[in-house]
């Protein structure tokens, strides 16, 4: 009955507005009762029934051969992957282990094909070992990284949490520096922060450090500092380090708000002409490359195709592999560029 009555309650889908005071009573330091008002509901993050099954196959695996592993668990909490470490690693070996076994399979139904082609048995065993030995790699690519270069699936999240939160910085500082004006606490700045859901991966982590100031009972210096451990983004990781710093070593935070979003604005302006002066001359460049170039190319082929005599057909295949080669590859190519540059703009 009282979990009907508690379903009813209207959910505004944040951790944020769970915890009021009443006029002069004061916040408990530590671990304390906090009582949900009406609109607040706990969250309950459980396994999904995919990563159930991979747990129950397994978790005794992974288990078994458990090693610390900080990097890993710091990279799923710098992307937000509510799992652990050991319930991720149960859900990338079940992954590879389906694509391993598809990927054979798939191989061998291939195989067969070709043999009954009559094709020669090394060119057999190579076809074999590429379609089943390529797509194994990419996924263990993707869940475990590599030695070398890319880490995984918490990392390639967390970085690209970090380039969110990059994107979004200078407009939050200027919000916060607005509300540091007008002398709002600090703790109030992140909690208002938190509910501006036009700022993105800002606002999620200003939302996690109010839920630690309000939810967790900690002060929210020490709240800011965890943040700043978990915080994917180097820029929003010293900013929030200096209002720790400031705050202890006596400074004042309105002055240090107001110069730290100034410096973001011009890092933001800095930026923007970097970028416009790469799409310049990426212009410039597909001018050169794929316009002018391509076109001098077909007209010198096709006048050496009408002068020459004796290759006349090499001259002609190479100017097909040109048009219908070269040039969309080129295009894509610049398009991609200028895509990949969007995304991180």
């Amino acid at each position: 009955m009282a979990n009907t009555a508690f379903e009813k309650l209207e959910t505004r889908g944040t951790l944020t507005k769970t915890k009021r005071f009443r006029p002069g009573e004061e916040a408990e330091e530590g671990a304390h009762l906090v009582k949900l008002p009406k609109g607040a509901k706990p969250v309950n993050v459980s396994l999904s029934p995919r990563e159930q099954l991979a747990w129950r196959t397994f978790g005794k695996f992974v288990q078994a051969r458990r090693h610390e592993n900080p990097e890993l668990e710091d990279n799923l909490f710098k992307a937000h992957i509510r799992l652990r470490p050991e319930e991720y690693l149960a859900v990338a070996w079940m992954n590879t282990t389906i694509v391993a076994v598809a990927a054979v399979a798939a191989a061998l139904v291939l195989a067969l094909l070709l043999a009954f082609l009559s094709v020669d048995v090394v060119t057999l065993l190579i076809i074999f070992a590429l379609v089943a030995a390529i797509p194994i790699f990419l996924m263990y690519m993707i869940y475990f990284g590599l030695p070398i270069g890319y880490k995984g699936k918490p990392a390639a999240g967390a970085k690209r949490r970090g380039t969110k939160i990059d994107k979004k910085i200078s407009g939050a500082m200027s919000f916060v520096s607005a509300m540091a004006s007008a002398d709002v606490p600090v703790d109030v700045i992140f909690k208002e922060l938190s509910k501006q859901s036009v700022y993105g991966e800002v606002a999620k982590e200003a939302e996690w450090i109010t839920r630690d100031t309000e939810l967790l009972g900690m002060d929210i210096l020490t709240a800011i500092r965890r943040a700043a451990q978990r915080c994917p983004s180097a820029k929003f990781q010293d900013f929030l380090q200096g209002v720790v710093t400031t705050s202890t070593s006596g400074g004042q935070l309105k002055p240090y708000f107001l110069l730290k979003a100034e410096q973001f604005e011009k890092e933001d302006r800095l930026e923007m002409r970097k970028k416009m002066e790469t799409l310049g001359m990426l212009a410039e460049s597909f001018v050169t490359v794929v316009v002018a170039f391509p076109l001098f190319l077909v007209v010198i082929m096709a006048i050496m195709a009408l002068i020459s005599k004796g290759g006349t057909g090499f001259i002609l295949e190479l100017l097909y592999v040109v048009v219908a080669l070269m040039i969309p590859l080129s295009q894509f190519g610049f398009i991609f560029v200028i895509w990949n540059m969007e995304q991180e703009a």
